[in-house]
């Protein structure tokens, strides 16, 4: 069995319409505890041959791993992107109180 903790999740929006619209169907639709919308960001990036420089807007989703498999499916339906940036790591610290209500509050 998959070990149970609480994930960082990232990844980054064209613009900060799309990352409103993003977070918000992650949320309301029970797939992410909370998301956090950073001020834009400058990307340096490799993508078909070719080195590009973008303003982006930066998400932090959290959630759990039980419904990762399930919000990341949710977040390439939404995303823009033909190869969205999607990281995820593992909370193994943190407060104990936000980390059970990050499972708390999501589900599969």
């Amino acid at each position: 069995m998959q070990d149970q903790y609480a994930l960082l999740v990232l990844t980054t929006c064209p613009d900060n319409d799309t990352a409103v619209s993003i977070a918000d169907a992650l949320v309301q639709e029970g797939l992410a505890a909370c998301v956090q919308i950073s001020a834009p960001v400058q990307s340096v990036y490799r993508w078909q041959g070719k080195v590009c420089v973008e303003t982006e807007v930066q998400l932090f989703i959290k959630c759990h791993t039980e419904g990762y498999d399930a919000l990341q499916q949710r977040l390439l339906s939404l995303h823009p992107y033909e190869l969205p940036e999607i990281i995820a790591l593992k909370l193994d610290r943190g407060l104990p109180g936000y980390l059970d209500w990050i499972k708390e509050t999501t589900h599969p």
